[in-house]
């Protein structure tokens, strides 16, 4: 058992905190028992298993590295209020940029990892199996939007670049979400689409406002001017992609 928190590997671990390192190193990390456990049962490229005693006995076995270290050494490597005893190390899929298939989104700046971790949630349910990220947005990989997705993340193409290169894949018309959109519950896709979600405050940037096929909105009442980033997508994902009558 591991019960020093100046242990190498475990520095390495908390390093992962840090986009940086998960960028140089390759690897995230994935935390609680029931995502761990789906992260084997999927097969990934899972490297490595810490937890305590009590959060290993509930890990399905795995031929990968498994580390048991004390409760404090654990405490000081999760990123958790209430931490259920366990941590995967995961490699990051290296996906290139190329043309989905199907719906797909784009996310253009989004900033709260648990948006950007919500929203991926909602695309891989709702069968939106491509989500494409500029630069701008917060990682899909950090621990927070990783443990916002709840398996999400493994389960889409996670597409990240600069916004020129992913739009010059992404070879479906661009519905833009704003508010000064026509109403999304209206409108009938004649095809499939990518839905484009922009940044909290700001909305899409200015080039991808000008190249929008369509530009859709909720409607609100009772003065509400807007809604969460998350939430807006969801309900956009489920509206757009359920009024379409001529593909799946």
């Amino acid at each position: 058992m591991i019960t020093s928190k100046q242990n190498p590997f475990l520095k390495e671990i908390r390093s992962l905190s840090d986009k940086k390192y998960r960028d140089k190193l390759g690897l995230y990390l994935v935390e609680g028992t029931k995502i761990v456990n789906e992260a084997i049962e999927l097969k990934l490229p899972v490297r490595a298993v810490i937890g305590t005693e009590r959060g290993l006995a509930l890990v399905k076995d795995t031929d990968c590295r498994r580390e048991c270290v004390s409760e404090e050494v654990f405490n000081s490597i999760s990123s958790e209020i209430s931490p259920q005893g366990v941590i995967a190390v995961v490699e990051k899929p290296t996906n290139a940029i190329i043309s989905p298939k199907g719906c797909c989104l784009l996310l253009d700046g989004v900033a709260d990892p648990a948006n950007v971790g919500a929203i991926i949630r909602t695309a891989a349910a709702s069968g939106y199996n491509y989500v494409y990220t500029t630069e701008e947005c917060a990682d899909p990989y950090s621990p927070k939007a990783v443990r916002s997705s709840m398996s999400g993340v493994f389960r889409v193409n996670v597409i990240r670049g600069k916004l020129c290169d992913l739009l010059s894949v992404i070879d479906k018309p661009l519905y833009v979400a704003d508010m000064c959109g026509e109403n999304a519950f209206k409108h009938i896709p004649k095809s499939e689409f990518c839905l484009c979600i922009g940044n909290e405050g700001h909305g899409v940037s200015s080039e991808l406002k000008a190249r929008a096929s369509v530009t859709v909105s909720i409607p609100m009442q009772n003065g509400v001017e807007s809604l969460n980033a998350a939430v807006s997508a969801a309900l956009l994902m489920y509206g757009l992609k359920g009024s379409i009558t001529n593909f799946n």
